[in-house]
């Protein structure tokens, strides 16, 4: 992505190393990644995750933008085969490795790696998956009275008995506010639009609007849950309150645009560090960030927001 929005370091050969080294130390028998190998390539971890086979795929799909190549795409197309033969869900969907099988999350990643495969042209399997995403999440996964998505489910795609079945994270909402948006324009589905824009403002009700943060968990009631903050939901809700804005008018624009601003405010915040080009990720309740070594997942939402960010300066 740094290479499509033009940095001219050397992106290529990096993204290609890691690529590499995903497929020689992480791929197991089935042509699945694990989840955890040492820097040596040391098999650390072998579960399989939905979680992490999005991501490969959404690598994949990268790569294939910037650099078309077959092995990459067949490559890509054999991780979903696997994951429909391997890993699929009676009730829909896909079943996760963890001790919640049925989870939202990894879904929504997912439908992002489809997208990605949709907007280059790859049709058939990822037009496949985007639609089965979308479906599950405006069919289980939002709550048809609160309008919010939830985290956890059991079998049968319904709530989670437990306290887990109460949590509603504001940077998901957010997120999926984004994806389905963009589902939403391939496919002319009005529905989709309306779930996208009741998402975000869910989403916002999950803003501690006095530190300006997204917070990271409330319940359905949208009372505040978690009040720490970390970086990846104002990422997520900078890039949907842009993308939403660009079929919004009068008062509806200037609200999702005030949104941007705000979120791109406080992001600043995360990023003003010591060394240049690292970020803090957690902010606690009393609006002191923890220190510690910035972690790498969080790179992932940065360069998508700086992507956002960029197109819409671009329109």
């Amino acid at each position: 992505m740094a290479g499509a929005l033009g940095w001219v370091g050397p992106w290529r050969d990096a993204a290609k190393h890691g690529l590499a080294f995903l497929n020689n130390h992480h791929k197991n028998a089935q042509g699945l990644f694990c989840t955890l190998v040492s820097p040596a390539g040391r098999v650390i971890d072998d579960a399989v995750t939905i979680y992490d086979q999005a991501f490969a795929l959404l690598a994949m799909a990268w790569l294939y933008r910037v650099a078309p190549r077959d092995q990459s795409r067949i490559e890509a197309e054999n991780v979903l085969a696997q994951l429909y033969r391997l890993r699929s869900s009676e009730r829909g969907g896909f079943v996760e490795t963890s001790p919640h099988a049925f989870q939202s999350n990894p879904h929504m990643h997912l439908f992002e790696a489809a997208l990605a495969w949709c907007e280059i042209g790859q049709s058939a399997n990822w037009n496949r998956l985007a639609d089965e995403m979308a479906s599950l999440c405006l069919t289980k996964f939002v709550d048809p009275d609160g309008g919010f998505v939830r985290e956890y489910f059991d079998e049968l795609w319904r709530p989670h008995a437990g306290p887990q079945g109460r949590i509603v994270e504001p940077g998901h909402q957010f997120e999926w506010a984004w994806l389905l948006e963009r589902w939403a324009r391939m496919r002319n589905d009005d529905r989709a639009k309306s779930v996208a824009r009741k998402l975000f403002e869910v989403g916002t009700r999950g803003i501690d609007r006095e530190r300006g943060v997204a917070v990271d968990e409330m319940d359905g009631h949208f009372n505040i849950t978690r009040n720490s903050a970390r970086l990846w939901p104002q990422t997520e809700r900078l890039k949907a309150a842009l993308i939403l804005s660009e079929t919004a008018a009068g008062e509806t624009r200037s609200h999702y645009l005030k949104e941007a601003v705000e979120a791109s405010r406080v992001l600043l915040r995360y990023l003003d560090t010591p060394v240049v080009g690292i970020w803090r990720d957690k902010l606690q309740p009393n609006d002191k960030f923890i220190e510690e070594p910035a972690p790498a997942s969080s790179f992932y939402h940065i360069i998508c927001a700086i992507a956002a960010v960029k197109e819409a300066a671009a329109k």
